[in-house]
């Protein structure tokens, strides 16, 4: 790229024509007088009196030239190197049953728990491009559904196929924690995360919430805790023996002591979420709170360029002088 470091001196090319036109009208000073100029008009057809006349304009030309290199033209060669340390982030999404609740909206129709979850962790996952992430789903018990990868949208994808669990129901969220937690135990991340979404109470699994917690302190994994749903009752989707699906009004119930005690436990936080909004600004707090390191490094090489038009100037007023002692000397 090119560029005038002092790019002022510019307005003095303004001035050039002005000269121009003052000794136009002025004209020379006579070096020989005659009675009759049509003695001189043959003469001044000639081409080597125009080319005199070209002549007149080099200390012009190179005035120009000079002023162009007193706005200091320069060439840099720029390189930015931006080195980005990003998070490696394990979620963990429950989909037990009760994830069938119909207590949450989207432009004023109910939709299940799960359908909104999974909406609004693939909004986060958009959001984080230079995060490794991976995805843990659990019922009665966890199980991998993506390891931690930058392929987002292969993550995507994978993320579109969870559903609840037809068999194996139940909420493991110890387990579902310390098979997070054991997932980013050997990476060289220096900032380990999971962000755990649940609506129930631990009720299945051989791990305790606490005792999942402890490990993930002891290996310096954070992790955030989501409570998900209304509390009370809220509509369910039930399937009797005909096959035939009704919606029933159950007592649901998100072990919130639990669940700020394990974030407690890991330098984490705690949120319940009650509705689709608030889901969606926890995991936009979360994403403004686990921003990936960046450094960047400017490299710039300035180069001068004034010479090119300083030689040239040079040039020019050498040969204008030249010419003005020899080929278009005038009589004194």
């Amino acid at each position: 790229m090119i560029r005038l470091l002092q790019p002022d001196w510019l307005w003095a090319l303004t001035l050039l024509p002005l000269v121009v036109l003052w000794r136009g009208r002025r004209g020379p000073v006579a070096a020989v007088e005659y009675s009759d100029v049509s003695l001189a008009r043959e003469i001044a057809r000639r081409t080597r009196s125009r080319i005199g006349g070209i002549a007149a304009l080099l200390p012009i030309m190179a005035a120009a030239l000079m002023i162009v290199g007193l706005a200091r033209p320069q060439r840099t060669h720029s390189r930015t190197e931006v080195t980005k340390h990003g998070i490696d982030i394990v979620l963990g999404l429950d989909v037990s049953g009760s994830m069938q609740a119909l207590d949450f909206k989207v432009d004023n129709t109910r939709v299940n728990r799960i359908a909104v979850v999974k909406s609004v962790v693939a909004r986060f996952i958009d959001q984080r491009p230079n995060d490794r992430i991976g995805l843990v789903a659990f019922a009665g018990s966890p199980y991998l559904v993506s390891p931690l990868t930058l392929d987002h949208d292969w993550l995507q994808q994978n993320l579109e196929r969870v559903d609840v669990a037809s068999a194996d129901d139940g909420t493991a969220i110890g387990s579902a924690i310390a098979a997070a937690v054991n997932h980013l135990r050997t990476t060289a991340a220096k900032s380990k995360v999971v962000i755990l979404l649940t609506d129930g109470v631990n009720n299945s699994g051989k791990i305790p919430p606490l005792a999942a917690a402890e490990a993930a302190r002891a290996l310096g994994v954070k992790v955030y805790t989501i409570g998900v749903g209304v509390r009370g009752k809220a509509p369910i989707p039930v399937r009797d023996r005909a096959g035939n699906i009704h919606v029933v009004m159950a007592e649901v119930d998100v072990d919130e002591q639990t669940l700020q005690a394990v974030a407690n436990e890991t330098g984490g936080q705690f949120y319940r979420a009650t509705d689709t909004d608030s889901l969606q600004k926890i995991y936009e707090q979360i994403n403004r709170y686990e921003t990936s390191a960046q450094t960047v490094e400017r490299f710039e090489h300035v180069e001068e360029l004034y010479s090119w038009t300083l030689f040239p100037a040079l040039g020019l007023l050498g040969l204008w002088v030249l010419l003005q002692h020899t080929r278009y000397r005038r009589l004194p």
